[in-house]
């Protein structure tokens, strides 16, 4: 079983019955159990600026599935949750991002792990950063705590009473 840490986010429809969904159909894929979750926080878009704040939030999994099979159930997921494709980084009714997969290093025309923006992303390392301590990313070596302190985005974050499960 693989430890993996994958990202939510929803700023369309019913945000947080989205989110939820997601969670559910993520718990019952083959060989897959839920670890932990982080609270629901509210954020600023990333990117494109016009438009709702987002909710997300970051879920451990452990999995015997490949990384490539997590990527494609999870766009299934999206697609099953009525994810609308429309512009690059617009809004969506769900987006599940896969973050990391153990100390795997991949990168191919379909997938990218560690994912490229993680490290990047304050919406992504505050929820990571609340639910594990000890995890460093693959790539840089850095613990999640450690990217957080450096990380390059301001973005407003802030953590909600929401639940995903």
């Amino acid at each position: 079983m693989t430890r993996v840490f994958l990202g939510l986010g929803s700023n369309k429809g019913d945000r947080i019955a989205f989110l939820q969904s997601a969670a559910r159909e993520i718990a019952s894929l083959p060989g897959t159990s839920i670890e932990q979750t982080s609270a629901v926080y509210e954020t600023e878009p990333y990117g494109v600026q016009d438009q709702a704040d987002f909710l997300n939030a970051v879920i451990e999994i452990r999995t015997e599935l490949s990384p490539e099979e997590v990527f494609r159930k999870t766009k299934e997921i999206e697609s099953r949750l009525g994810r609308s494709e429309a512009v690059r980084w617009g809004p969506r009714e769900i987006d599940i991002d896969l973050l990391f997969y153990g100390s795997i290093v991949l990168s191919n025309l379909k997938l990218t792990v560690p994912h490229p923006g993680a490290s990047l992303r304050r919406f992504v390392l505050e929820p990571l950063a609340e639910i594990v301590q000890d995890f460093r990313d693959p790539r840089s070596g850095l613990l999640v705590s450690e990217l957080l302190k450096q990380c390059p985005d301001k973005g407003s974050v802030r953590r909600t009473t929401f639940s995903i499960l």
